[in-house]
């Protein structure tokens, strides 16, 4: 994008710096007052106009006692409300989920909150593993760990955070992130009373440089052996920590082999596990015989894992929040409906972005997300009847899909007489994720797509999946892959789960111990609809 198309954006584009929070009770004078402002100002002048925001929190404190806050029990009370608004208060503004939620997986969740606030980084427990860490064996401890270094963007790593987290609940570990700058202030903390972080003083370095031969990891001492995938092997002889590569580039059998129950049993034993993936792979851990009765008790709807998970652990900072809710009040509150489309291009799609974009409104004009327009008129079909207005949210790194489609719905009437506007928050050119506040923009884009009534998400995109998982929705994925240069027929599809897809599987059987389809192996666990290799879990 050059000066002249990136200074036209910042003036057209409503932006995340230019936009105010809503208040739920104004004067009228007040109201008129600031739509002339607006009209005249632009929106880049929308920063000048502040609210009192004490007014604001007080009526949203009343709207969060009449909701059910903490999800049904999925959320912990025991947070202070205001330290993390979004814990408690995105309940106002996403969809009510209608997916049953397990006792069980409730009571797992109070039990881990225990555990971690017992385990967690500065208290005795914790210390004393810090110190056997320090020494070459594990031995017999009341707190072990399994610990996360990213790998990725932001929706890989949502992703890769809660198949270890589920992993934690499974292994009775206590969950600590290695949290690199990039990552600071973009989400709260998800667990009572303590921290997920690790402190900076943690004696492993340089996480981020592991990879499959790095010399502590189970394959490559399996292949070495220094360890021997024995269930009856002694936790002393095992070392006091060992690193699961489980990134898209695992595919030695011996990386493979942590899907493996045998592997497992030696697994538990290690006092701590750092794990790095860029990978949803909890589909991997159902294929694991030793954890079946665990997950059906917690997840008798397999489709709900992300869902359920999801909205337990993440919850944007307030500085997101703000970003959020801000862009949702101005813009997409008012309106009947709300439709999120979320475009992602890949550098092996053949697609044009005119062939995409083509795709695009056929999918959501096939599916009666949007309407058709007059091409030939300007006037709506019938004027005398109420209106629907329809808010159209684009998420995409590119400017042209929005504008192309605010242009179609501004310079022409709709068949239906329904009202469409369109809306950009970010149009950032390429993926940065090392900078922090890209990231909290990506975050707040996420949230704004799960708050939306239907959603049109890209093939093989973390960030749509992490998107419609939140929302409890099965999106419409618009067909892309290698193979296809043109519009396809049909331009989309329903999702038959909610739930991501895990890219790389192990295709590998623990008993003959030879290469398998994953998809064939087990129950709930089949291929995905936009990755043909991929598995995820159904109903």
């Amino acid at each position: 994008m050059d000066v002249t198309e990136r200074e036209d954006a910042t003036k057209n584009a409503p932006m995340w710096w230019g936009v105010v929070r809503r208040p739920e009770v104004v004067l009228a004078g007040f109201v008129i007052s600031l739509l002339l402002v607006v009209c005249f100002s632009g929106v880049g002048g929308w920063s000048a106009l502040t609210f009192s925001s004490q007014t604001i929190e007080a009526v949203k404190d009343k709207d969060v006692m009449a909701k059910d806050k903490l999800l049904g029990g999925l959320l912990s009370s025991e947070f202070d409300e205001h330290s993390c608004l979004s814990r408690y208060r995105a309940v106002l503004y996403r969809k009510t989920s209608h997916h049953l939620l397990s006792p069980y997986l409730v009571s797992k969740l109070r039990k881990y909150e225990a555990l971690h606030k017992k385990c967690g980084p500065g208290t005795p427990l914790y210390k004393k593993s810090l110190e056997q860490l320090k020494h070459n064996h594990s031995t017999e401890l009341e707190c072990n760990y399994v610990f996360w270094s990213p790998i990725a963007g932001l929706g890989n790593r949502m992703l890769t955070v809660t198949s270890i987290f589920l992993y934690a609940l499974l292994t009775n570990r206590v969950l600590l992130i290695d949290q690199p700058n990039d990552m600071v202030d973009v989400f709260c903390e998800p667990f009572p009373g303590t921290s997920w972080v690790l402190p900076d003083d943690f004696p492993i370095k340089n996480m981020w440089s592991f990879h499959h031969r790095t010399e502590e990891s189970y394959g490559v001492m399996l292949e070495k052996g220094l360890i021997r995938n024995d269930p009856n092997v002694p936790k002393e002889s095992l070392p006091s920590y060992v690193y699961a590569h489980l990134p898209h580039d695992y595919n030695t059998m011996s990386h493979r082999l942590f899907f493996c129950d045998e592997d497992q049993l030696v697994l538990r034993k290690v006092n701590w596990l750092l794990i790095r993936s860029d990978n949803y792979f909890a589909p991997g851990l159902f294929m694991i015989q030793q954890y079946e009765d665990e997950l059906r008790r917690m997840f008798p709807f397999k489709e709900t894992v992300f869902h359920h998970l999801g909205r337990y652990l993440f919850h944007p900072s307030n500085t997101v929040w703000g970003l959020i809710t801000r862009y949702y009040d101005s813009y997409l509150a008012k309106a009947d409906e709300r439709v999120g489309v979320q475009i992602r291009t890949f550098f092996w799609t053949r697609l044009s972005s005119d062939d995409l974009f083509e795709e695009i409104i056929r999918c959501a004009q096939n599916e009666k997300l949007l309407p058709p327009v007059n091409r030939t008129e300007s006037q709506p079909s019938d004027t005398e009847k109420r209106r629907i207005s329809k808010a159209t949210l684009v998420v995409s790194l590119h400017y042209n899909y929005y504008e192309k489609m605010k242009s179609m719905y501004y310079e022409h009437s709709t068949t239906t007489g329904e009202i469409v506007s369109v809306y950009q928050p970010t149009h950032e050119g390429n993926q940065q994720t090392e900078k922090q506040s890209h990231n909290q923009k990506a975050l707040a884009e996420i949230w704004l797509l799960s708050f939306c009534d239907e959603l049109i998400t890209t093939s093989v995109s973390t960030f749509g999946y992490v998107s419609n998982g939140l929302a409890g929705l099965k999106p419409l994925y618009l067909a892309m892959s290698a193979e296809i240069d043109k519009v396809p027929d049909p331009p989309c599809r329903r999702a038959v789960s909610m739930e991501p897809c895990f890219h790389s599987p192990p295709n590998f059987d623990c008993r003959t111990k030879k290469d398998a389809d994953t998809g064939m192996l087990v129950p709930h666990v089949r291929h995905c609809a936009d990755v043909n290799d991929g598995v995820k879990l159904v109903d």
